[in-house]
């Protein structure tokens, strides 16, 4: 198989990614993560953060994250800690069990749906409907923090807001974790009270049943996402999920693609010697 050929699964599946935020790649083995792994880095290489690189894991509360619970959790984008977050995301559920110490009556493995939410649709209904709260999401820069663990304490170059433009005003990146947000600075363009009710409008926004999307995954589907431009959450679960993946950096995800999307060179016309 031709490199050019090789490379035709990866420019479909980046080029959906652009176009709608994330993708499903259906087929993925799932009994053994490795070939999870393999996917991610047919995209590029994975990033490595305090959590480590490629991720394995059950909800074991081995890092001081909800991530490791069987919590439900909100619609959130990961990394906002970081001036530059994760691009990518990447999720493949391996296993969901019962527990092992579960009573046999009661022993179940349900729940766990994950939430999708277009971050960017979310900007455009707020602009349309409270122009000023979209003002406000996209000015005020906040401070984001990751302190839950021992020895961590991480946090942008400088303040970012929720919703950030690009140069000409185009939507470029939303942040948004409540759990990893700072307080909310004074002594900018609006008050700390004018910045919270702009953030319930934004709320009720990606709150809605119009906004969210609800699926659920299951072994051999890999859910790969814009982390820059869709949130995620799930529901609640009981019994024992297994979850592997990993984060790609925004430039490496994004110049793969470019490199896909380009016709190969016609080689070039050789002498006779």
């Amino acid at each position: 198989m031709s490199k050019e050929d090789n490379d035709n699964g990866v420019k479909e599946m980046l080029t959906k990614i652009r176009n709608w935020g994330y993708v499903f790649v259906d087929g993925t083995p799932y009994d053994d993560p490795e070939a999870t792994k393999a996917l991610l880095e047919r995209i590029a290489f994975i990033r490595v953060t305090h959590y480590g690189g490629f991720y394995d894991f059950t909800p074991n509360l081995a890092m001081a994250d909800t991530a490791y619970t069987n919590l439900a959790l909100a619609a959130h984008t990961d990394t906002t800690y970081f001036s530059d977050p994760a691009g990518l995301q990447a999720f493949h559920l391996l296993s969901h069990q019962p527990a092992p110490d579960a009573n046999p009556d009661d022993a179940v493995a349900s729940g766990g749906k994950s939430l999708l939410v277009d971050g960017y649709r979310a900007a455009f209904v707020l602009k349309a409907r409270n122009p000023k709260a979209f003002h406000i999401l996209s000015t005020v820069g906040l401070q984001w923090q990751a302190n839950g663990n021992e020895g961590i304490s991480i946090s942008p170059y400088k303040l970012f807001p929720v919703i950030e433009l690009g140069d000409n005003g185009e939507l470029h990146r939303i942040r948004w974790n409540n759990d990893d947000r700072g307080a909310v600075p004074f002594g900018q363009a609006f008050s700390p009270t004018e910045w919270y009710e702009a953030a319930r409008e934004w709320d009720k926004i990606i709150r809605s049943k119009e906004a969210e999307r609800w699926v659920q995954l299951e072994p051999g589907k890999t859910l790969i996402f814009d982390n820059w431009r869709v949130l995620h959450g799930r529901s609640a679960f009981s019994g024992i999920r297994r979850i592997c993946g990993g984060y790609i950096n925004r430039d490496d995800y994004i110049s793969r693609w470019k490199n896909t999307m380009r016709r190969p060179r016609a080689p070039k016309p050789q002498l006779d010697q």
